[in-house]
C-alpha cells in the first residue's frame, strides 16, 4: 500500500492542473468568504472604508460566555441574608405590536398593538447580585404558554406546574435564598408547595436584589422579521421572610436601551397589596434569528459552498481523466487489486483537499470576523473549542466531499456527470435550505450529503427561546457531528458501490 500511495501521489503532483486546482480551493474559500463578509453591514457606515463603520454595541455576555438578552422591568429591594419572597400571580396578559420592523422614532408602539400573549412572556420573582446586563440570576415565573418555570443564568430551565394563569386558576410562586443556594417552588393554593429546582449562584455572598419582574420577548414572524410584545402580570398576596420587607420597592427597567428588544418601558401601579406590573424584553440566551441581535460567526465559512464545486472537479477528475486517456488500464495492470487502487486514490485526494481547505478555512474565518467587526456587526461570542471544531470540521467536510466525488467519478466514468451529482446532492440542498424556509429544505439537509454543513454550526438552539431556527440564521436540523456523519455515510456507500463496479467492469 505504501508504494501504491507513493505512486498515486506522484500522479497528482505531476499534473499541473490538479495542483492548481488544489491551491484554488483555499483561494476560493478566502475570496468568497471575504465577499460575503464585506457585504454584511448591520451597523452604520460614514464612508467607504472598513474602519468608517459603527453600529451595534457588543452583544451582552452571560456568566458562562454565551450571548444573552437581559431586559426586564423589576420591582426590587435588597436581600442581605437568608430569606424568601412568595407571591400569587392571578393574571398574565399581553399585546403584540402591529407597527412592523421599521418605525419612526417616537412612535407609540403600544398604541399600535393587538391582544396576544407571547408564549415565553414571563412574570414572577427574581434574585440577582447585580442589575448590570449579563449578571447571574435565578427566577421562578409563570409564562404565556409553558406553565411555571424556574430559570437561572439564562440557559438553565426547569418545568413546574403546567397550564395558563387565570383568575380562576392562579399560581403561587416562591423563591428562597440560603447563602448562595436558591430554591424555586410553586403551588396551586398557597398551602401545598412543590419544589421546582435548586441552583447555586457562586459569589452571591452579601447583598443581592430580590423582587417581582415582568418581561416579554419579540415573536418571530419569519426568518428575518419579528414583532415586539408587551406583557402585564397581576401579583398579590405578597409575603416575605428575612431581610426582604416589600415596603420600599425600587422600580428599574433593567437593560433598557436601543438594543434591549423592549417594545416599551416597563411600568407598575399598586393598589393595596395588589401589584400590576408591565414589561417587555427577555431574560434568555440570544438566538441569531429574527429576535437575535448579533451576526453568526460561521457566516465567514460560507466560502465552503464555492470550494465544494472546485473540490468536486478535483476529486472526480482525479480518476475520470485516467479513463479518458486510457491510463487506467496501466494502473490496474500494475495493481490488479482494484479496491486498493480506489482506497489509495481516496487517501491521496482526501489529504490533498484537506490541507489547502484547512489553510483557506482558517484564513477565511479570521479575515471574515475582522471585516464584519469593521462593518459595525456585533458578532455572537463562541467558545474556542467551537471555533476549532467549525474550522477543522469544514476542512474535513470538503476533504470527504472530494472522496465522494472520486467515488462518483469511478462509478460514472465521466467527470461532468460526477460533478453534477455533487452539485445536485450537496450544493443545491444547501441553497434550498438557506433560501427556502420550508420543511423541504430541512428535510434535504437531513438526508443528503449537504447535511455535512451542520459541522459549521456555532450557535445553540434553546427550547426556552422562540425564534426562527433555520440554516439562514446559522441553525441546521442535525447536530454538527450528526450532520457530518450523514456525509460520511453517503461517501462510504459511494465508495462501496465504486469498489464493486471497478471489480466487475472492464477498464
Amino acid at each position: 500500500m505504501t508504494n501504491l500511495l507513493r505512486s498515486e501521489w506522484t500522479k497528482l503532483r505531476t499534473v499541473r492542473s490538479w495542483t492548481v486546482t488544489a491551491v484554488l480551493i483555499a483561494v476560493v474559500m478566502v475570496a468568497f468568504s471575504w465577499v460575503v463578509s464585506a457585504g454584511s453591514h448591520t451597523g452604520i457606515c460614514d464612508g467607504p472604508g472598513p474602519g468608517s463603520c459603527h453600529g451595534e454595541p457588543p452583544v451582552p455576555v452571560g456568566p458562562n460566555g454565551e450571548a444573552v438578552v437581559d431586559a426586564y422591568y423589576y420591582l426590587h429591594e435588597p436581600i442581605a441574608a437568608d430569606g424568601s419572597i412568595s407571591v400569587r400571580v392571578s393574571s398574565l396578559t399581553g399585546v403584540t405590536s402591529t407597527a412592523g420592523n421599521h418605525v419612526e422614532a417616537g412612535t407609540n408602539l403600544l398604541a399600535q398593538s393587538k391582544p396576544a400573549l407571547a408564549p415565553w412572556a414571563k412574570a414572577g420573582i427574581l434574585i440577582t447580585p447585580s442589575l448590570s446586563t449579563g449578571s447571574r440570576y435565578a427566577a421562578v415565573m409563570v409564562t404565556g404558554d409553558h406553565g411555571v418555570r424556574m430559570q437561572e443564568d439564562y440557559t438553565g430551565d426547569s418545568a413546574g406546574l403546567p397550564g395558563a394563569v387565570t383568575a380562576s386558576s392562579p399560581r403561587w410562586l416562591r423563591l428562597s435564598r440560603s447563602g448562595d443556594t436558591l430554591t424555586g417552588s410553586d403551588s396551586t393554593d398557597g398551602v401545598h408547595w412543590y419544589t421546582i429546582g435548586t441552583t447555586r449562584l457562586s459569589g452571591l455572598a452579601g447583598t443581592a436584589q430580590a423582587g417581582l419582574f415582568v418581561t416579554s420577548p419579540v415573536v418571530p414572524t419569519s426568518s428575518r422579521s419579528n414583532e415586539g410584545t408587551y406583557a402585564t402580570g397581576t401579583f398579590d398576596q405578597l409575603a416575605t421572610t428575612g431581610t426582604v420587607t416589600a415596603e420600599h420597592f425600587n422600580a428599574t427597567n433593567v437593560g433598557a436601551g436601543p438594543t434591549s428588544d423592549s417594545l416599551a418601558p416597563g411600568r407598575y401601579r399598586q393598589t393595596g397589596d395588589r401589584y400590576v406590573v408591565g414589561g417587555s424584553g427577555d431574560i434568555a440566551p440570544l438566538a441569531s434569528g429574527a429576535g437575535g441581535g448579533g451576526t453568526v460567526p460561521d457566516s465567514g465559512l460560507l466560502g465552503a459552498f464555492a470550494a465544494l464545486i472546485v473540490v468536486a472537479i478535483l476529486g472526480a477528475g482525479y480518476i475520470t481523466s485516467e479513463y479518458r486517456r486510457g491510463l487506467v488500464r496501466t494502473t490496474f495492470t500494475a495493481t490488479p487489486n482494484r479496491r486498493n487502487v480506489l482506497v489509495a486514490k481516496a487517501i491521496v485526494i482526501g489529504t490533498t483537499a484537506f490541507i489547502p481547505s484547512l489553510i483557506g478555512t482558517a484564513m477565511a474565518f479570521v479575515l471574515s470576523r475582522h471585516v464584519q467587526r469593521s462593518n459595525g456587526n456585533a458578532l455572537l461570542p463562541i467558545s474556542t473549542s467551537t471555533e476549532v471544531r467549525a474550522v477543522i470540521g469544514t476542512a474535513a467536510m470538503i476533504a470527504i466531499t472530494a472522496v465522494l466525488a472520486l467515488a462518483l467519478g469511478a462509478i460514472a466514468r465521466r467527470g461532468a456527470l460526477a460533478v453534477t451529482l455533487i452539485v445536485v446532492t450537496t450544493v443545491l440542498p444547501l441553497i434550498l435550505g438557506l433560501t427556502v424556509s420550508t420543511s423541504i429544505g430541512t428535510w434535504l439537509l437531513r438526508i443528503t450529503p449537504a447535511a455535512g454543513f451542520a459541522i459549521q454550526q456555532s450557535v445553540v438552539r434553546y427550547s426556552q427561546v422562540s425564534d426562527s431556527y433555520t440554516p439562514m440564521n446559522g441553525y441546521f436540523p442535525l447536530a454538527p457531528w450528526a450532520g457530518f456523519a450523514v456525509l460520511c455515510a453517503w461517501t462510504l456507500l459511494a465508495m462501496a458501490i465504486a469498489s464493486r463496479v471497478l471489480r466487475r467492469r472492464d477498464a
